[in-house]
């Protein structure tokens, strides 16, 4: 059970000595009832504990205990499949996946195509569809394709090993009110056991009352004050929550955690790969001139295909998806902050920005109003043309998620009073993507340490806050925010290890349940205390007047003990959908 080792042993040797005291005063009926309600408690306890212990089982049962790999062997070095336990299997080994079989280790797709389902990882539902060079995870379940797969990791390194060792661990960390609570424990313990000394033996030999009254009523308030429920109260709602977390692709980890999500007032975003898919994508193609919206991308892309910049490689990808012929240019020269310049059939083409094309000595007063418009909307706006006429523009942006303001908006649902989001781009991308998103306010144009100052600041302003981002060039803020949340953390280590809690698909309608699972594990836990609380208050309150007997103090108690243990793992129930 979940329960301190000193209030398991006080709760058992209260009973047990109750139930002797009991036979001792003659009370053989009483302390036949206690020692029947003892058990059949101690087993309701036991059962409903070993629900929330159950889905840290089905986390560890995840993974298959053997692997089916293709090995050389024999004098010849001939490659035989063979099944052997997964803590054999080499880095480097041939994994052979069969439709409809669980992949026993990490590792990346050298044959075959599949879609997999890793929801044991990520939470999601829906298979991803994954090919040669794939990343993919043990655990997980290959739905349709044969696969070959080159194991990347050792058993105990995998991703989900990576998992469960971190949900244990968790559930090592005390949280502030558990803490509370044991401190409590350790100062409400000996009071009570002197007040229950004083009961039995300073009413005979003071006032010269008979014993068996004084003795039974002391029994009793052992029984009685025994603090298990308030003990019990707090970690079994840890231990349900962060199951629940985990089995929805969310780890946390810790108690602490846990409790300072459910208590946070503001949640910081990054924008880049957080808020937005993290790289630029062709938003908007305007032709002029009797171009069409195809040869426009043509000519682009025929001048930036061989540059590695993203918005070159946004421009070529557009191309791509069109089927449109793409051809290098010819002599193709990059103009420093200014653009591209090329030669397609025999014709001078160029790429750029405004003050390219304004020392091409074009007019530009027709543009100049549309490229203004695009960059007010967080976008690059890129100018096609010759050395004699303009071809149209093409805009591009990194575009935001489109799960974002429906986001935005749960969180303001589950009582996050302020949205802010941090970044380095510029103040006119910051402000457009906020008020697309429906975020309350922005910091533009912030270096790293910046971040870490904003955040500060935001703590100074809202108190508890949260700080999301991909756990890697934002691990500073992360670390600086009350509650550091990560995302993608499916294979990334550096995720796992710097944040507090991490959305493990590259996901963020995990934050709004995350945010709605702790707030409830907080409420759990205030239920729980204060109904212990005053179960104990009122009973020891029944003691002194002799109203209390033995089977109703083990009913109060264990009954107390069995009510926050079942309303603890309801926390079991709460899905990341709702």
């Amino acid at each position: 059970m979940v329960r301190s080792s000193e209030a398991g042993l006080q709760y058992e040797c209260a009973n047990d000595h109750a139930i002797i005291g009991a036979m001792a005063i003659g009370k053989w009926e009483e302390g036949a009832t206690v020692a029947f309600l003892y058990s059949v408690s101690e087993l309701l306890e036991a059962w409903s504990m070993e629900k929330a212990r159950k889905s840290i089982r089905d986390l560890m049962d995840i993974a298959p205990k053997v692997a089916r790999v293709r090995r050389p062997v024999g004098e010849f070095g001939l490659p035989v499949e063979m099944e052997i336990p997964v803590d054999e299997v080499e880095i480097g080994d041939t994994l052979i996946i069969r439709p409809g079989e669980k992949i026993a280790m990490d590792g990346v797709i050298i044959k075959g195509e599949s879609a997999i389902n890793e929801a044991a990882i990520t939470g999601e539902s829906v298979p991803a569809d994954k090919g040669p060079g794939a990343e993919v995870f043990a655990g997980t379940l290959n739905t349709n394709g044969s696969l070959e797969i080159e194991v990347t990791k050792r058993v105990e390194d995998t991703t989900i090993a990576k998992i469960i060792h971190l949900v244990e661990e968790a559930q090592t960390k005390r949280a502030p009110s558990q803490a509370f609570v044991d401190r409590f424990a350790a100062i409400y313990t000996p009071i009570v056991l002197t007040l229950a000394v004083f009961i039995i033996f300073l009413p005979p030999l003071v006032m010269g009352y008979p014993w068996g009254p004084w003795i039974y009523r002391g029994l009793a308030l052992l029984v009685v004050s025994c603090p298990c429920a308030l003990v019990v109260s707090t970690p079994v709602a840890i231990v349900s929550a962060i199951s629940s977390a985990a089995r929805n692709g969310v780890l946390i980890k810790g108690g602490i955690h846990l409790e300072q999500a459910g208590s946070l007032r503001a949640i910081a975003f990054d924008k880049t790969g957080t808020l937005t898919k993290g790289r630029p994508v062709v938003t908007d193609v305007i032709p002029f001139d009797g171009m069409t919206e195809a040869s426009l991308i043509q000519v682009a892309s025929n001048l930036e295909i061989r540059s590695e910049h993203p918005l070159a490689k946004a421009i070529v990808q557009a191309g791509e998806k069109q089927s449109i012929s793409i051809q290098a240019a010819a002599d193709v020269t990059a103009l420093t902050g200014r653009g591209v310049r090329g030669v397609i059939e025999g014709e001078t083409y160029y790429i750029g920005n405004i003050e390219l094309f304004d020392e091409l000595g074009l007019q530009l007063d027709a543009v100049s109003q549309r490229v203004s418009s695009l960059q007010n909307e967080g976008k690059t706006a890129m100018i096609i043309g010759t050395g004699h006429r303009l071809l149209g523009i093409i805009a591009v942006a990194d575009e935001i998620r489109e799960v974002i303001p429906t986001v935005i908006s749960q969180l303001k649902k589950a009582g996050i009073e302020r949205t802010i989001m941090l970044t380095g781009d510029n103040a006119a991308t910051a402000r457009a993507v906020t008020a697309v998103a429906g975020i309350d306010e922005f910091h533009a144009e912030l270096l790293p340490q910046d971040k870490v100052e904003a955040v500060q600041m935001l703590l100074d302003q809202h108190g508890k806050t949260a700080m999301v981002g991909d756990g890697i060039n934002d691990a500073p803020a992360l670390a600086t925010a009350t509650v550091g949340i990560a995302m993608g953390g499916a294979g990334t280590d550096t995720a796992m290890e710097t944040a507090d809690i991490t959305l493990m698909a590259d996901d963020l309608t995990k934050l709004p349940f995350t945010i709605r699972l702790s707030r409830a594990a907080l409420r759990i836990i205030r239920q729980n205390i204060g109904f212990s609380l005053i179960v104990k208050v009122i009973a020891v309150l029944l003691v002194f007047p002799g109203w209390l007997t033995l089977w109703l103090a083990i009913l109060a108690d264990m009954g107390a003990s069995v009510l926050v243990t079942l309303n603890g793992i309801r926390l079991l129930r709460i899905k990341a959908n709702k």
